[in-house]
Formats: C-alpha cells, structure tokens, sequence
C-alpha cells in the first residue's frame, strides 16, 4: 500500500503534472478573459449606453463564467443596427404609404383618382354612377354625390361567359 502512495505522490510532484497544470490554468485565464471581451464587444453592438456596456463587460468579468451566462440573460435581443435599419424601412413605407400614388393593377401605370379606365390598358377600374357618372369606389352601396343606390357590376364584354359544355354525338 505505500507503494501506490509513493506512485500517486511520484505522479503529482513530476514536473510532467506541473506543466499540465499550469497550462490548463493558462488556457482557462485564456478562455475567461476572451469571455469577457466577447461580452463587452456584444454589448457595443446591442447596448446604445457606454455605462451599460461598461457595467456588462464589469460582469462578463465577475464573476467568472457565470457573469457571460448573465449577461445573454438579460441582453436586448436585436442589435442596434437592426433596429435602425428596421426603422429606416418603417419610415420609408409610411413615406410611400403617405404619397397614396394610383396605379393599374395589370400593367402599374399612373392613373388618377378619377379615372374609370386605365388610359393605357383599358383595364376597368371604377364603376361610374348611373345618375351623375361620378367614380364609385368598389365598396361603396350608395354614390355620395347623389344618392343614387349602386347596383352590382354590369358582367364586361372582354371577360368570357361560360357556355354549357357541348356533347359528343356517339
């Protein structure tokens, strides 16, 4: 029995397990270290506050390895770049939305608000009131400027009617 304690103490007193050791510790300095500046170098990214980013990097360092899994915890889930640049396309969808420009839904020419007919396609695009000939939005049951009732769209002549199918004579 004091042979195998000799040989564990021989194991543990070699220098082999003191370069094993101290490089293990080296590298997990290593590691905790490149935590904590993966911490403060996501933290610029997600956190417009310098004094927020500080106090998240203070924690990627402290305490070791717990204050990263902290951190993603509680980190803002985007980055700032995504939120401006969601922003940006907010903006510009309101712009486009504001401009309220009419086109064709065949051929995506101008036309104007009151166009029946699109000048370029011939494509219907409003009906017309029967009484005062006023342009009709397609939801609307009654014309606003006279009072006339809207009936349903006349079936155009460009659209094809369906005839009954003919037979085969056997």
């Amino acid at each position: 029995m004091i042979v195998a304690d000799n040989g564990i103490f021989d194991f543990f007193s070699h220098s082999t397990w003191t370069v094993i050791r101290n490089l293990t510790v080296l590298f997990l300095g290593v590691f905790w270290l490149s935590v904590a500046f993966w911490v403060y170098k996501d933290a610029r990214r997600r956190i417009d506050d310098p004094w927020l980013v500080g106090m998240a990097a203070v924690l990627g360092l402290f305490p070791p390895f717990v204050g990263a899994l902290i951190y993603m915890l509680f980190r803002p889930p985007e980055y700032l770049e995504d939120v401006r640049e969601r922003e940006l396309e907010i903006k510009a969808m309101e712009e486009r939305l504001s401009r309220r420009d009419l086109h064709c839904p065949v051929c995506r020419a101008d036309v104007d608000p009151a166009f029946l007919i699109c000048p370029v396609c011939t494509t219907r695009l409003r009906q017309s009131c029967r009484n005062c000939k006023a342009p009709l939005e397609a939801l609307w049951q009654i014309c606003p400027y006279c009072e006339t009732p809207v009936l349903a769209s006349p079936v155009e002549l460009d659209q094809p009617t369906l005839a009954p199918p003919r037979r085969e004579r056997s």
